[in-house]
C-alpha cells in the first residue's frame, strides 16, 4: 500500500498541513470525489490535485474509478505506516550491524583510516563530545542510549555547555531511549534539557548511540569487544559521515516527540476510545455522542492527548497512540 521513500514523505497523508494531507483528508469526508470537488474542497490548483492525487496513487493511500476518487481507509493506512516503519527500524538495525563491522576492521588494523580514528580513552571520549559541540554553528544531533560512562561532573559541565551553545543559536536534537525519563542519571537531565529548548523524541531501542555536529564530525561510540569500557570512532567529512546523517534524520522520523513535562505510559479505557476514533477521522461532536459525552469533555481530552502524544493532527495521534501500544 504505502511506500515510504518516495515522493510523499512519511507523515504528509496524515498531516493537514501538507497538500497530500489535504487531498487525503478531503477524500476521506467525501467519497468517490472528482477533480473538480476535490479543487473546490482544499482550495488546491487543478495541477497540484492532479499532481497529488498521483503520488497517493502510486503509494496506495487513494484509488480512482472512472474519474472519481476514493480514500483508503485511515486505519490500514495507519497499519501500513506502522509495519513500514518496523521494516525500516530492521534495515537500520543491518546497517548498524555494517558499520560495526567496519569499526572493528578499522580498530584491529590500525587504530584510524583516513576520515576514521578510534577513541579507547574514556576521557578523550567526553572531551571530544564538547568540542565538537564548541565548534557547532548550526545544529547538533544526539542519539542516546547506554552505555553510560562519565563520571557525574562531566553531566554537570554537559548541562551548562549545551545550555551555552543553545543560547547561541545552536539547535539541539536528541533521541532519547524509551526508559530514559526512568534513568535516575538521564531523566532530570533530559526533563531540564527540553525545557531549555531542546528538541527532543524517544524510541524504544535506538540501534546506535551517536553524536553529530553539524555535517563536519560525528562519533559512534560501542561496548569495548572483549573488555570492559567502551570505544569510539570518530567520524571526519566523508560518505560515512553522511550515511551517520542520514541513519539519524530516519531515526528521527520514526521516533515520537516528547514534551517537556512526562509522558506517561498509561491511558485508560475512555482516552482509548477517544484516540481510536480520532485515528478514524471522527470530530469532537462525533466522539461525543459515539461516547455520550459532552462536547466540552471531548475537547478537553483530546487536547491533552494531544500534547501526551506530541501529534498536530488525528492521524498522527493515532499513529503515536498505536506506536505506544494504546490501541
Amino acid at each position: 500500500m504505502y511506500r515510504i521513500g518516495l515522493g510523499v514523505g512519511m507523515g504528509d497523508v496524515l498531516d493537514a498541513e501538507t497538500d497530500h494531507g489535504r487531498v487525503y483528508r478531503a477524500l476521506v469526508g467525501r467519497p468517490r470525489t472528482r477533480v473538480s470537488g476535490i479543487v473546490e474542497r482544499t482550495g488546491l490548483s487543478v495541477e497540484v490535485v492532479e499532481t497529488t492525487l498521483r503520488d497517493l496513487l502510486d503509494d496506495g493511500a487513494v484509488s480512482e474509478l472512472g474519474g472519481a476518487w476514493e480514500a483508503h481507509s485511515p486505519a490500514e493506512v495507519t497499519e501500513e505506516l506502522l509495519r513500514r516503519d518496523a521494516e525500516r527500524q530492521a534495515g537500520l538495525r543491518r546497517n548498524g550491524l555494517e558499520l560495526e563491522q567496519l569499526f572493528r576492521f578499522v580498530r584491529r588494523e590500525s587504530g584510524h583510516y583516513g576520515a576514521l580514528e578510534v577513541i579507547d580513552d574514556t576521557a578523550r571520549i567526553s572531551w571530544t563530545a564538547q568540542q565538537m559541540q564548541r565548534a557547532a554553528k548550526e545544529q547538533f544531533r544526539v542519539v542516546d542510549r547506554p552505555p553510560y560512562f562519565a563520571p557525574h561532573e562531566y553531566y554537570v559541565s554537559q548541562e551548562v555547555l549545551q545550555r551555552e551553545r543553545m543560547d547561541a543559536g545552536v539547535v539541539y536534537r536528541t533521541i532519547y531511549f524509551d526508559s530514559a525519563f526512568d534513568d535516575p542519571l538521564i531523566g532530570p537531565n533530559m526533563a531540564r534539557m527540553m525545557a531549555a529548548g531542546e528538541q527532543a523524541r524517544t524510541m524504544e531501542d535506538p540501534p546506535i548511540k551517536l553524536l553529530l555536529a553539524d555535517h563536519d564530525s560525528a562519533v559512534v561510540t560501542l561496548e569495548a569487544e572483549g573488555a570492559h569500557g567502551v570505544v569510539s570512532l570518530f567520524v571526519r567529512p566523508s560518505g560515512l559521515l553522511d550515511v551517520l546523517s542520514g541513519v539519524f534524520e530516519t531515526l528521527w522520523r520514526l521516533s515520537v516527540p516528547v514534551s517537556a513535562s512526562r509522558i506517561e505510559g498509561f491511558v485508560d479505557d475512555r482516552d482509548r476510545q477517544i484516540v481510536s476514533l480520532m485515528a478514524s477521522g471522527a470530530t469532537d461532536d462525533a466522539i461525543a455522542r459515539r461516547l455520550n459525552l459532552s462536547r466540552r469533555t471531548v475537547v478537553r481530552r483530546t487536547a491533552a492527548l494531544f500534547d501526551r502524544l506530541g501529534a498536530t493532527t488525528r492521524f498522527q495521534a493515532g499513529v503515536q497512540a498505536s506506536r505506544r501500544g494504546w490501541l
